[in-house]
């Protein structure tokens, strides 16, 4: 046998071809004594034989005492033969032990070699005397010696007949015994010997023509096991007593010998450490190894006091128990795990990781929040977190493309990382939503700051593709468990707050309040009864003249929306157009006004034009032109008689799509008013490259540009200078006293627009004015500059949802006011507000705007001149705010 079949040897154990050393032992000696059971009769028959030959030749001669005594004497050997036989046979069916086996057959062959011993001293003394029987004893004892020296099993098999056949003779011819009657038991025996060596011969052959074709199995099975430790993934291993390896795959030697582990010898325990977060990994193998027990897909790595070449298996075990009871060590196989391992980690960073930034996606932030929430720690630990939106990273998107974005997205989350560090855990939810979940901090001021860390971090310029980008963010700031003690309530309430920081103009970071929430639902009720009013028809068109500077002549009505809800009444645009943009409903109401005024437009008298605003939002859908040209067909209007007044937020989205909106809208023939000119992202490139026919002057420019000292007529002046050198009309709106109307005129401006000329009327006052009127109207209100809004000094109560804050008016006016001492918990941009001064029923209103302490209050309904509110003593000096 080769050096390698020899090594392979403990392995056929595994598939129970063969056994270690011993065992091979232990098998051929129950395959000689399985032999000897098939044989036996043979020897049975033997002593039959020898005893018939004997006793025949006895009753010719012998008196029946010797008679009598040789066949007591041919009986002993016979009887001892089938004791043999039968406890042989009883033994293997039982499965006794084999050195209990052994036992026995040595003793039961001693017994049956000195059972001849009586006959050949019966024998010797017919002829001798009382002088053979010394002889004949040393005989019997010799014929045992010698067969025993043979084999313990062997000399079981040839027994009395091996002493009988062979010592008989010769102990005839020393004593003179007549060599024909021995001759005559002996004949027989041996040809019986003879028949019972050859079939034991036959079974020895047959015997070890099984053990060889079972050994060239195991050869073959030594080759497989070897092609599958060498490509499979599987490997086998075993040990001794004590658990030390005394075999191992060489591949999996390799990789420990790799790593600075020498397992030669090794205890099994001191190779390999299991996995503790793996499932069923409560007991330890060193568990299994003392109690002697059986495990199964064990997960184990390398055990190593330096770093290692991270590697994992997977290893199941059984104990060895040999046919006698005792214990021989463990036997087992293992399989590789490490591909795996790295799969399904790589699986679960997919599932937990955003893929581009890196940082903790919506799944493992959520996850992580509802873990810090349910903790079990006393006191409770507080939990504070960040929600956040980019400010300006559309924009970027827009202009550079998408690459650029994820680039954009990629640098903001290391600057995420190293700002937030090791205090809490930043993920990013998608788009340019970031999230940070920050344990154990609940103070605001701490948080505040770490808030304008971030807004300034990520405020500074990027560097994208060779191009200097600038964005912001704004963050929303909730904090557990006073803002929400689950996640569901922390993260809707920090979104809030980000509305809330959107709302008063970006850039900046706001704690969570219940005011915004009940602004929350506020706005949430306007939506739902938003969709009632546009399923009911509960809105309405109100006209506004807008009257030629020139000959105070009426050429266009701006139609104004208007809303009547069925128990607040008139519901003011300021308050549920932004709540339409949010929700999406903006386009379907900008519709219905498209709709509505070029129908009603196209029934008036004289043919005056009629400006429709369009938002944003409608501008940056494709089908606008194609809107507005069924608009027109539907009606009969004429196009040039519709005016579409856009405001300078539309700039904001891809240049090349505003263009070619403008050509399709100007192939239409209409007309195209650039509203709110001034304020927001005003910029002269955008009047380079846009059709306007029209441009808007802001009426925060128009109002005050009486004053003396005001700058703001020096900006009207340039910007219709500007509008003249490129051939467009200017519109100053918001125009609300008589002497306003020749400064406006001495400034250059073409169209005026305000409360001057009336407040918005409906259908029937537009035909009134074009056709009693013929378009001409008079001046209305004050004539001169007389404190519309007086500066007072005045204690009043918001009410704000069920809570009642004493504040103090600074300002006050007909459409609202200016209030001091609002709790920063409770400004929240468009959310519905009560305002009561003294005793007097409040009324409604909602605040419009929050700067530096102080917050607008806008009345939901103009209070008349003669409201009691409006009589307090003026300061003389007018303090216009735009509430």
């Amino acid at each position: 046998m080769s050096s390698a079949t020899t090594d392979r040897i403990p392995l056929l154990a595994l598939i129970g071809l063969v056994e270690d050393n011993d065992e091979l032992l232990i098998a051929l000696h129950l395959n000689r004594l399985r032999t000897l059971c098939r044989t036996w009769p043979l020897a049975i028959l033997q002593n039959v034989a020898a005893m018939a030959v004997i006793l025949g030749f006895s009753l010719l001669g012998d008196s029946r005492e010797m008679l009598i005594q040789k066949s007591v004497a041919c009986a002993a050997p016979l009887l001892v033969a089938v004791v043999i036989g039968v406890s042989l046979h009883h033994g293997i069916t039982r499965q006794r032990p084999l050195y209990q086996l052994k036992q026995q057959l040595g003793v039961m062959s001693l017994v049956q070699s000195l059972a001849t011993g009586p006959l050949l001293f019966i024998v010797a003394h017919d002829h001798h005397g009382a002088d053979g029987w010394g002889s004949a004893l040393a005989l019997a004892c010799a014929m045992w010696v010698t067969a025993a020296m043979l084999n313990p099993v062997r000399a079981a098999m040839v027994g009395y007949s091996f002493g009988f056949a062979f010592l008989a003779p010769i102990a005839a011819l020393a004593w003179g015994i007549p060599v024909l009657p021995i001759l005559a038991g002996v004949v027989p025996a041996l040809l019986l010997l003879v028949v019972k060596a050859i079939r034991m011969g036959q079974l020895d052959y047959a015997t070890a023509r099984a053990r060889e074709q079972e050994f060239g199995q195991g050869l073959q099975a030594v080759k497989m096991i070897a092609e599958f430790e060498e490509h499979g993934t599987g490997w086998f291993w075993e040990t001794d007593r004590q658990g030390r390896l005394t075999y191992l795959s060489r591949k999996v030697a390799d990789d420990l010998a790799a790593s600075g582990i020498a397992s030669a010898g090794r205890l099994l325990t001191d190779l390999f450490q299991m996995d503790s977060s793996a499932p069923g990994s409560e007991r330890t193998l060193s568990f299994h190894m003392a109690s002697r027990t059986s495990f199964s897909d064990y997960t184990v790595c390398a055990v190593a006091d330096g770093p290692v070449t991270e590697r994992w298996w997977s290893i199941s075990g059984r104990p060895i128990i040999d046919s006698v009871g005792r214990f021989r060590g463990f036997i087992g196989s293992g399989s590789d795990l490490t591909e795996k391992r790295r799969s399904e980690a790589e699986i679960t960073r997919l599932a937990l990781f955003d893929s581009l930034t890196g940082l903790a996606n919506r799944q493992r932030m959520k996850l992580s929040l509802d873990k810090t929430l349910k903790q079990s720690v006393t006191p409770y630990r507080p939990t504070a977190l960040f929600l956040m939106d980019l400010d300006r990273f559309k924009a970027v998107n827009d202009t550079l493309g998408h690459p650029a974005g994820d680039l954009l997205l990629q640098q903001v989350a290391r600057r995420l990382e190293q700002v937030v560090g090791d205090v809490g855990l930043v993920g990013r939810l998608g788009g340019d939503e970031f999230q940070i979940l920050l344990p154990g901090i609940d103070a605001r001021d701490r948080l505040a700051s770490l808030a304008n860390e971030i807004i300034a971090a990520l405020s500074h310029p990027y560097d994208i593709q060779g191009n200097e980008v600038t964005i912001g963010c704004s963050i929303g700031i909730a904090i557990a468990p006073q803002d929400g003690a689950d996640s569901q309530t922390l993260i809707r309430n920090a979104d809030l707050g980000l509305y809330a920081a959107k709302g008063d103009g970006r850039g900046v970071h706001r704690f969570y309040a219940e005011a915004m929430l009940e602004g929350a639902r506020s706005r949430k009720r306007m939506e739902e009864d938003l969709r009632v009013a546009i399923a009911q028809g509960q809105f309405h068109l109100a006209y506004q003249p807008v009257v030629s500077t020139r000959d105070s002549q009426v050429v266009g009505f701006e139609a104004l929306l208007r809303w009547n809800h069925p128990t607040q009444g008139a519901i003011s645009p300021g308050q549920f157009v932004p709540v339409a943009e949010e929700c999406g409903l903006i386009e379907q109401i900008g519709e219905w006004v498209m709709r509505t005024a070029c129908t009603e437009a196209a029934s008036w008298p004289h043919p005056a034009r009629v400006a429709v605003n369009v938002s944003s939002i409608q501008f940056a859908k494709p089908h606008l032109p194609a809107l507005v040209a069924q608009a027109l067909a539907q009606s009969g209007l004429d196009p040039a008689r519709l005016e579409l007044e856009i405001t300078e937020s539309v700039f904001l989205n891809d240049s090349q799509e505003s263009e070619r909106q403008f050509a399709a809208l100007k192939a239409l023939g209409v007309r195209l008013a650039l509203d709110d000119f001034g304020t927001g992202y005003s910029s002269l490139g955008y009047l380079r490259h846009a059709p306007f026919d029209k441009i808007k002057i802001d009426q925060s420019f128009v109002r005050g540009a009486i004053r003396t000292g005001s700058r703001n007529a020096a900006i009207i002046r340039a910007i219709v200078t500007l509008a003249d050198t490129l051939g467009m009309e200017t519109t100053a709106e918001g125009v609300e006293i008589q002497d306003e109307i020749a400064l406006i005129r001495d400034l250059g401006c073409s169209h005026i627009q305000g409360f001057v000329y009336g407040r918005p009327a409906g259908q029937s006052e537009v035909h009134r004015i074009l056709g009693e009127l013929d378009g001409r109207i008079e001046p209305i209100g004050l004539k001169s500059n007389r404190r519309p809004r007086a500066k007072i000094l005045r204690a009043a109560q918001v009410l704000s949802g069920s809570a009642t804050i004493d504040v103090r008016i600074r300002d006050l006016s007909s459409t609202g006011t200016m209030v001091e001492g609002l709790p920063p918990a409770y400004v929240v941009c468009g959310a519905a507000v009560g305002m009561r001064i003294g005793t007097d029923k409040p009324l409604r209103g909602y605040i419009r705007w929050e700067r530096e302490g102080r917050v607008g209050i806008a009345f939901a309904n103009p209070l008349p001149e003669d409201h009691p509110w409006l009589d307090i003593g003026d300061t003389g000096e007018d303090q216009r705010q735009i509430a």
